[in-house]
């Protein structure tokens, strides 16, 4: 915050401020170019799922955008919001093993993308400038990143599965956890999901043309202030420009990393640093106009999802009553009950309904 800070304060809040207003109508763009853009993500998580078996567009869609505001606004390290989305997916009936599968198929897919997208900005870049300090820097953040990937990637595989479950047997008590089937659960939804290439491929598709679309943001948002760039060196800021926010992922929005990055990037097509730092500014528009409503779906989801889990709870508090009573029942059939501290036992004690039990639970709690 303090650097983002910085920058702005250095280059002059007025020439800022004018290049933003100067935007007009291009800021009102990106934002539409955003929801369409997470829209169309949402259409890539929708694609890695088998035929029949997954849930709708509709939710994937507006789950996408709960996901995105999440990981946009909060302080979640740019992943909380993909935890939180899987969970809310089994609400709509998708079993909790083949949610979390395609959360973490869907991610994947989008790294892979992301690293593509990258690359072909990289160059795009070389051919533009040829060798510079920023090739360089770019070049070694992708060599590190494709280990990162291919390991990222292992995990979810056969050879994840057999750590992690070493893992719980030796630190976690495994027995259980294997007793409940969850680790095998998710790791055999992986194994469907990555076994059909055909959704996977999909999916890829999808991703890489977002990705490639959303350089419809920098390319809009420059015209509009009179910076007149193809549609190409667009698409080189805006790789490049995205690479460096997922590797600020710990900081909360990338705040300061991206303000740096497209300053950065911007001098490489003589762009003022004014202008690079609106164009910061009109993606910070885009991330509150779409995270802030995002948010409040959450909230309402959560809000519409805690009445039948209540319910829920109630019912098994009964059931679990239920048979307790009557497992004491046939344990003290045959026995009657001893006096206790001078006084005879009831000969006849009026039953408990299920009823009035669960609800006395339920006062209690």
């Amino acid at each position: 915050m303090g650097t983002a800070l910085a920058l702005f304060l250095s280059s002059g809040v007025s020439d800022v401020t004018a290049a933003v207003v100067s935007a007009g109508w291009g800021t009102l763009a990106v934002v539409l170019a955003r929801f369409a853009a997470v829209a169309w993500a949402g259409l890539g998580w929708y694609a890695v799922f088998p035929r029949g078996a997954g849930p709708t567009l509709r939710d994937c869609i507006s789950l996408r955008f709960v996901r995105e505001g999440i990981n946009t606004l909060l302080p979640v390290a740019q992943v909380g919001g993909d935890l939180i989305g899987a969970r809310l997916l089994t609400r709509s009936g998708t079993p909790g093993g083949m949610a979390g599968a395609s959360m973490f198929v869907d991610l994947m897919t989008q790294a892979v993308t992301q690293l593509v997208f990258t690359i072909a900005g990289l160059l795009l870049l070389m051919q533009i400038t040829g060798d510079g300090p920023m090739v360089r820097t770019v070049a070694g953040g992708v060599l590190i990143a494709i280990p990162a990937l291919a390991a990222f990637y292992v995990i979810q595989r056969r050879s994840g599965h057999r750590l992690i479950e070493a893992a719980l047997s030796r630190f976690a008590a495994g027995r259980e956890w294997r007793a409940l089937g969850a680790i095998d659960v998710l790791f055999e939804n992986l194994r469907r999901l990555y076994g059909n290439r055909a959704r996977v491929g999909a999916a890829l598709l999808i991703h890489l043309l977002g990705w490639v679309a959303g350089t419809v943001e920098v390319w809009i948002a420059l015209n509009a202030m009179g910076y007149s760039i193809s549609f190409l060196d667009a698409l080189v800021i805006e790789s490049l420009a995205q690479a460096v926010r997922g590797a600020a992922f710990v900081v909360p929005g990338a705040i300061g990393a991206q303000e740096g990055g497209l300053i950065a990037l911007g001098a490489l097509f003589g762009i003022p640093v004014e202008a690079a730092l609106a164009l910061s500014l009109v993606k910070r528009v885009a991330d509150l106009a779409v995270g802030l409503p995002s948010l409040a779906l959450w909230n309402l989801m959560e809000r519409k999802g805690a009445a039948p889990a209540e319910t829920d709870g109630t019912e098994t508090v009964r059931e679990g009553l239920g048979a307790i009573r009557a497992r004491l029942g046939r344990r003290s059939g045959a026995t009657p009950l001893a006096p206790a501290y001078g006084f005879s036992a009831a000969r006849n004690p009026a039953p408990l309904s299920s009823d009035n039990e669960a609800g006395a639970l339920q006062k209690c709690a």
